[in-house]
């Protein structure tokens, strides 16, 4: 198997009857077939040559998740041509024409809620042919055209051409491109990474390596498809094995689609979910209210069980060692009266999360591990096609990205590009069939990213003896103390906003200062739940510092003397708070489209909060700005 053109007859003629993709658009799922979707590829990408497509052309994809996202990128794959496949949450006009006109796409297949997006910029990009639209309209511009008549005009071209069709689709080979991801960009104009047919059949081989999968698996897919992990490891290895994946039901945006997510779960009754942290967060906020609201003994009662699991669970691969395994009764005894309750709600089947994108603080894995719902993280980058470790249930450590892919090759290097030895940390570098091509018209940044081979990630990280990839965050994210000492903020944050249900987002900034600060939004949500619980007023200044204290409190925790100092050295932590009242979104753009935060553009947007910082009146977390922030930041929305 060589591209994705063999990949999709492969699937139709083994597991022909098999359903593939099911969506959701009125009130119940309706499945297709790997038959049907390669009869529905067929008539789109015939359509598409009718139409003058030709190999080595652009066509941009935006949509949600969808069946005709599929069958559309397919379509595009099966003439030759290139899928450029942009996120839907990308925002801005100028975002898009960035990409647009990066890659000189031809054609945009879009549909209906998409569609606005591109009104103000249609007309100024220079390579834009033709619109195919994946909803009708009562009329079109000339340039556009209903997916509907193109599998029509598919159809009459297979009739009357179909010999000609398979010559064109097996001429495409292993090393023509397939798509051009883009990243993030969020330290500069956002990069596109070329995948190549092969990139993609290996990075699915290689993953197949590790994780145990088969046809019986059902997946509801909450990424948006476009993202790469989805893209790869979700649409495409399910092809592999055979096996069914759902979209969620599409609402009338991004965040309202996400409403339906717990419908949809009872509806699908996954096996396993593919998603990001941010949502799986949502989830466990969803958990903890839940128990919440059945009265203090249930929540003492759910409390006390999850501190039991904790301790017999251990990381993993450790659950029940030891003197454990005495408490193995007691765990069985909460799972039934407790966690399995907890389970019926995600449908009953569902195994195990994955989780990409940011990193998991370990008592977070912990306490879905504890209500019989890992979530596996791993790790990859869309130049990695994208996957290169992950965790499964034979073999997996909490805290950890897993075990690596077999036919990747890893090391970890310092300074000077030399391998450190087990244990140590330095850059995660890697090579094998799944990296990029390179980077679409951009050789200077290939040239960094590729060398002799191996792609240079960025990231630090180390390997355990056990063979185990820890993650510890980006190289460029590195904060400076004032002596020189370099240290990531990733982890200490994502710990902090794990463990506090007050801390909404936080992140550290430190640019050789004589101490470490923060920008904290705290949760408005569970803030107002707990002023009123304790009868507190924040218009009065006794009640204000209250809730500013507390939000103290949460920190001080990891400093000296408190219940978590062990996990990061002091001077890492913030000596000084800014709150904000507002939190970091894609709607500000100081979150990317793949839901990290955009340090540059936040330190450029809040400098002066954090110049403040570094005064002495700033030391104090009960200061005037700070209660103008909390106190707008608690205001009803």
């Amino acid at each position: 198997m060589k591209t994705l053109i063999d990949l999709l007859e492969y699937s139709a003629e083994r597991y022909s009857d098999n359903p593939y993709i099911l969506e959701k658009r009125t009130d119940r799922y309706v499945a297709l077939s790997y038959k049907e979707t390669r009869e529905q590829v067929y008539k789109v990408a015939a359509g598409f040559l009718d139409l003058g497509l030709k190999k080595g052309d652009r066509v941009a994809l935006i949509s949600e998740s969808r069946n005709d996202w599929l069958i559309s990128e397919m379509g595009v794959l099966h003439t030759g041509a290139i899928s450029v496949p942009l996120s839907i949450l990308l925002k801005e006009s100028s975002d898009l024409k960035f990409r647009l006109d990066h890659t000189e796409s031809k054609w945009i297949i879009i549909s209906a809620s998409q569609y606005g997006k591109i009104g103000s910029i249609r007309y100024d990009l220079k390579s834009l042919e033709k619109i195919i639209l994946l909803d009708p309209k009562e009329s079109y511009a000339p340039d556009e055209i209903f997916i509907g008549e193109v599998k029509s005009a598919g159809e009459e071209y297979l009739s009357k051409n179909y010999d000609k069709f398979r010559e064109i689709i097996k001429s495409i080979g292993p090393d023509d491109y397939a798509s051009i991801c883009y990243t993030s960009g969020t330290t500069t104009d956002p990069k596109g990474v070329i995948l190549s047919h092969r990139n993609y059949i290996a990075n699915i081989e290689q993953a197949l390596t590790v994780i145990d999968a088969n046809e019986l698996w059902t997946t509801l897919l909450i990424l948006p498809w476009d993202h790469s992990l989805a893209h790869t490891l979700g649409l495409y290895l399910s092809m592999k094995i055979g096996s069914s994946l759902a979209s969620v039901q599409w609402g009338k945006s991004y965040l309202d689609s996400l409403k339906h997510i717990p419908e949809n779960i009872k509806e699908i009754r996954p096996f396993m979910m593919l998603s990001v942290p941010a949502i799986v967060k949502n989830f466990r906020k969803g958990i903890v209210k839940g128990v919440r609201e059945k009265g203090s003994f249930a929540e003492k009662l759910f409390r006390h069980a999850l501190k039991v699991a904790y301790r017999y669970n251990g990381t993993g691969w450790d659950r029940g060692k030891g003197f454990m395994i005495f408490l193995k009764p007691l765990v069985r005894l909460y799972d039934t009266i407790l966690f399995k309750k907890i389970r019926s709600n995600f449908g009953g089947n569902l195994k195990f999360l994955f989780s990409t994108g940011a990193m998991l603080d370990i008592e977070f894995q912990k306490f879905f591990y504890a209500i019989g719902i890992p979530v596996y993280q791993g790790y990859g980058l869309s130049e990695g096609s994208p996957g290169i470790s992950v965790n499964i249930e034979s073999r997996h450590k909490l805290g950890s990205s897993g075990i690596i892919f077999k036919n990747i090759d890893l090391k970890i290097r310092d300074e000077e590009g030399k391998e450190v030895p087990v244990g140590e940390k330095g850059e995660i570098t890697f090579r094998g069939e799944n990296v990029m091509k390179g980077y679409w018209r951009n050789e200077k940044a290939t040239n960094e990213t590729i060398r002799n081979g191996w792609l240079h990630t960025g990231d630090i990280g180390y390997i355990d003896k056990d063979g185990f990839l820890y993650v510890l965050g980006r190289l460029k994210s590195l904060l400076i103390s004032d002596t020189g000492e370099k240290y990531s903020p990733e982890a200490i944050e994502e710990t902090i906003t794990s463990r506090s249900e007050f801390i909404y987002q936080i992140m550290l900034y430190n640019n050789q200062c004589k101490y470490t600060s923060a920008l904290l939004v705290p949760d408005s949500e569970t803030l107002s739940i707990w002023i009123k619980n304790n009868n507190i007023d924040p218009s009065e200044p006794g009640g204000v510092t209250a809730v500013l204290n507390l939000l103290g409190s949460e920190i001080k925790q990891y400093k000296q003397g408190g219940v978590y100092d062990y996990l990061f050295p002091s001077n890492w932590l913030p000596a000084a708070v800014a709150v904000l009242d507002e939190p970091f979104s894609i709607d500000n753009k100081l979150i990317s489209s793949v839901g990290k935060m955009v340090r540059s553009k936040i330190t450029e947007q809040y400098r002066d909060k954090i110049d403040f910082l570094y005064t002495p009146e700033a030391k104090s977390i009960v200061n005037q700005k700070n209660i103008e922030a909390i106190r707008k930041a608690l205001r009803p929305k």
